[in-house]
């Protein structure tokens, strides 16, 4: 029995095709419910560009928003846009993987490449058992987390809160923060919580734990005891995260200690507390307890760094990601020390990954400059603000200085590709260029340019 050509052209997608096209997929359906004229509250219109805008922004979990998310989408609108942040966070090909085992209670080698593509496990001994369990995992984080928010809307929040509101609050806030969305039910996003450690630090954790990734989560619940036991990428992640929230917080707290317009006229706990919120938001959240637009340049320049290195892979933030950096950080200091072999934590690192992490850092430097110029180019707006806005689309974070609103449509468009571009670029080109890895039949002589 000959199979029809429709599922033949399917079946020859490659997974990182497969995985652009789920999400494209998804992008339509969302921009369409969204640009229904329910998805709005009473009063308000969605343009198709506004509706496009913020289906990418949900659905690469990013959080930039051109229209005020409180005000303008009704009770539709806003679960469209909770289940596009849901479905974006773990991953189109973790869904279609799932929904394959429930309906057919098989999976085929393309879907369990699928699968292991976008989970970024090293083989696959039981795609059955990773899939449930990133699902598993994931619900279970965000019911402690919305557990948590509700005890504190509910104690804290008596009078501002009834139940039912209080409960959606909670729910809301922690798939936003797990799937590091960003998206916030108030105008002024987490600023009315600024001082509230029972709101900001859960919501913390929740970001934290989806940036480092599933694959660092599901070996630390394996070997949480045996150290010695982690994976190259664990312990890289790992060291990274701690090491970037550690010097961010300081840095940050540091240069807007005295602003006046920050965190300068909080009390002291308030202003650690305001500085390790955005430190931790940089990692791709974009919530913001203090106004971004408002912060010294210094702040934004850092925020910018931050923003582009991003979270661990296969987790819910974007970036270039910290394993990335971390290599070329390593291979930086090999190449000072005169060495040949770059070695990370008692292993020698794959000289492939090497060129696919220079790989990732031009395409993503490429398509924020691109944008940059081309917004400059159509706008009387600032370089630095314009850089910020492309960095956080890039990086999938939604930290904004406030122009997001202001851009033209056609800008709009160029910030939604690069969203999308964010959210897949280094997954895709990192696995296609792993898939795509073959040895040459011969080599060619070598010769030497002059470098530097």
């Amino acid at each position: 029995m000959t199979r029809p050509a429709s599922a033949s052209r399917w079946r020859g997608f490659a997974p990182a095709q497969a995985i652009v096209l789920g999400f494209g997929a998804v992008l339509v359906v969302g921009t369409l419910l969204l640009w229904l004229p329910v998805s709005a509250a009473p009063g308000s219109r969605t343009s198709f560009v506004d509706a496009l805008f913020t289906a990418t922004s949900a659905l690469c979990v990013t959080g930039l928003v051109v229209v005020d998310t409180a005000s303008h989408w009704s009770g539709f609108g806003l679960a469209v846009i909770l289940v596009l942040i849901q479905l974006g966070g773990l991953g189109i090909m973790v869904f279609a993987a799932l929904v394959g085992i429930v309906l057919a209670r098989r999976l085929s080698v393309r879907a369990r490449m699928n699968a292991v593509t976008e989970a970024k496990t090293l083989g696959a001994p039981n795609v059955r058992r990773i899939v449930a369990g990133i699902f598993l995992t994931s619900i279970i984080i965000e019911a402690v987390v919305a557990l948590m928010l509700l005890v504190r809307f509910l104690i804290g929040y008596r009078g501002d809160y009834g139940i039912g509101e209080a409960i959606w609050m909670a729910v809301f806030h922690s798939i936003s923060a797990f799937n590091n969305a960003g998206f916030a039910l108030q105008s002024d996003s987490m600023m009315g919580f600024a001082a509230d450690p029972w709101i900001l630090l859960p919501m913390c954790a929740a970001i934290i734990v989806g940036g480092v990734g599933f694959p660092v989560l599901r070996e630390l619940r394996r070997e949480f005891r045996h150290p010695l036991h982690w994976s190259m990428n664990t312990r890289i992640v790992l060291a990274a995260t701690v090491t970037l929230l550690v010097l961010s917080t300081l840095v940050i707290t540091a240069m807007e200690w005295t602003n006046a317009d920050t965190l300068g006229g909080e009390d002291p706990w308030v202003r650690v507390l305001g500085g390790f919120f955005h430190a931790v938001q940089t990692r791709t959240a974009g919530f913001n307890s203090v106004d971004i637009g408002l912060m010294h340049d210094e702040t934004w320049l850092v925020t910018d760094i931050l923003m582009f290195i991003g979270g661990g892979p296969a987790g819910t933030a974007g970036g270039i990601k910290v394993t990335t950096f971390a290599v070329l950080l390593f291979i930086l200091w090999t190449e000072l020390r005169g060495g040949t072999a770059v070695n990370i934590f008692g292993k020698r690192l794959s000289r492939s990954v090497h060129r696919q992490a220079i790989s990732v850092v031009l395409v993503a430097i490429a398509g924020i400059v691109v944008v940059t110029l081309v917004i400059l180019a159509m706008t009387d707006l600032e370089l630095d603000k314009v850089l910020f806005e492309a960095i956080s689309a890039f990086g999938t974070v939604g930290l904004s200085t406030g122009i997001t609103g202001d851009l033209p449509d056609p800008a709009r468009v160029l910030m939604s590709i690069l969203m999308f571009l964010g959210r897949l670029g280094p997954l895709t080109l990192g696995s296609a260029l792993a898939l795509r890895e073959r040895k040459a039949a011969y080599e060619l002589p070598k010769e030497r340019p002059a470098i530097g």
